[in-house]
């Protein structure tokens, strides 16, 4: 018999209504926890590079910075790195997580998935587990990740995953090497039951170096790519609705809301407000947790605008964008500029889209369609 005190919510409603709370209070409910900068492949287009020789956190370490968000009222956190299989502790960290309650994720390649890995994901089931796939082909794949072999294992670590039921879903950074294999990825991922996205957005090194900006695809073939999506169209058509005379927030250079509830925490112990921010940081192992949260908040958001009356701050094609004031600094040293790659491919994606009818310009009310009627074009 039901109890009327109970009542159902959907996931989105519940993880909203969280959210939103956590803004209000200034509570941190959301983390990104980098277990190792290290990884067993070398991809061209990886923001991390060479790892330097550099502390990481102890299983001991992440065991209290576990506890203390646990503590503070953090819900969700994300184990990613580099390669964070890579270390030999990795099942009793995911398992201590898990045990804390926390809704956990895991950012993995796959090569590195043993059946006794396997089995513990089955067993203690994470909320989904992202497997990045860069190429349907062994040629395509290993010529993006730099390691011979390594695409055979991948195939398996992903069939051991599905085999046990493990929520997963498949996901590729699209680069002029395997700009010509999404469409077999995408089969890939149909014949398998498992969802795939995908984006072409490259950017530099944490270190500085351009060296990845080389595999971008041009802003044509970025459209092409949204052209070829009958979803991925309906997703911006709503972000542009959605977004249409929104207030702009000028008092913040770091305007997004992810500061004020979630944040990076590197693998040498550092607390960053995201991973493509690295100052201001501080040191999470050696202050109190939640006084380190606060002083971050507070130097994030101390940020003020210094060009308030730049085009990024006003222009009608922000809500297709990808701008990114952490991305900004890192490509130009200035959070205020335009990202070249990233302005091009908004304009011609905000013209495409006005051509084809997929946007209204105004934010006008939009005509209904069914996806049948959102153009389709090849994968360049």
């Amino acid at each position: 018999m039901a109890h009327s005190f109970f009542s159902e919510t959907t996931y989105s409603d519940f993880s909203a209504s969280v959210h939103d709370k956590a803004v209000a209070q200034g509570l941190p409910v959301a983390a990104e926890i980098e277990l190792t900068r290290h990884c067993n492949l070398r991809c061209g287009h990886c923001y991390n590079g060479p790892p330097k020789k550099e502390r990481e956190m102890t299983t001991d370490q992440i065991r209290r910075l576990l506890d203390a968000m646990a503590e503070a009222g953090c819900l969700w956190v994300l184990l990613t790195g580099g390669e964070p299989l890579l270390r030999s502790d990795f099942p009793q960290i995911y398992l201590y997580a898990k045990k804390k309650g926390f809704i956990v994720s895991l950012f993995t390649n796959a090569t590195l998935v043993t059946p006794q890995i396997a089995d513990l994901l089955k067993e203690w089931p994470p909320f989904r587990v992202e497997v990045s796939l860069y190429g349907a082909s062994r040629k395509v794949y290993e010529k993006v990740t730099g390691v011979a072999g390594c695409h055979a294992k991948c195939l398996k670590g992903i069939e051991m995953l599905r085999e046990r039921n493990v929520s997963m879903e498949l996901k590729t950074l699209v680069t002029k090497d395997n700009k010509g294999e999404i469409a077999q990825i995408q089969r890939f991922a149909r014949e398998r039951g498992l969802h795939h996205r995908f984006d072409a957005y490259i950017n530099p090194r944490l270190d500085g170096s351009r060296e990845p900006c080389r595999l971008r695809l041009t802003p044509e073939e970025v459209v092409a790519l949204d052209l070829s999506s009958p979803a991925r169209c309906d997703t911006w058509r709503q972000i542009y609705k959605d977004a249409w005379g929104a207030k702009i927030d000028l008092d913040h250079v770091y305007a997004c809301t992810s500061n004020q509830w979630s944040f990076f925490v590197s693998a040498a112990g550092r607390m960053q407000a995201c991973l493509m921010l690295p100052q201001p940081s501080c040191d999470v192992l050696r202050r109190p947790f939640l006084a380190s949260w606060r002083e971050l908040v507070r130097a994030v958001q101390g940020l003020k605008p210094a060009n308030p009356g730049h085009k990024c701050y006003h222009c009608e094609m922000s809500a297709l964008c990808y701008h990114c004031p952490a991305w900004a600094a890192l490509e130009n040293g200035d959070p205020e500029s335009a990202v070249d790659f990233v302005c091009r491919s908004a304009h011609l994606r905000h013209h495409v889209f006005l051509e084809k009818g997929i946007i209204a310009k105004g934010g006008e009310r939009y005509a209904e369609q069914d996806q049948a009627n959102i153009p389709e074009a090849d994968v360049v």
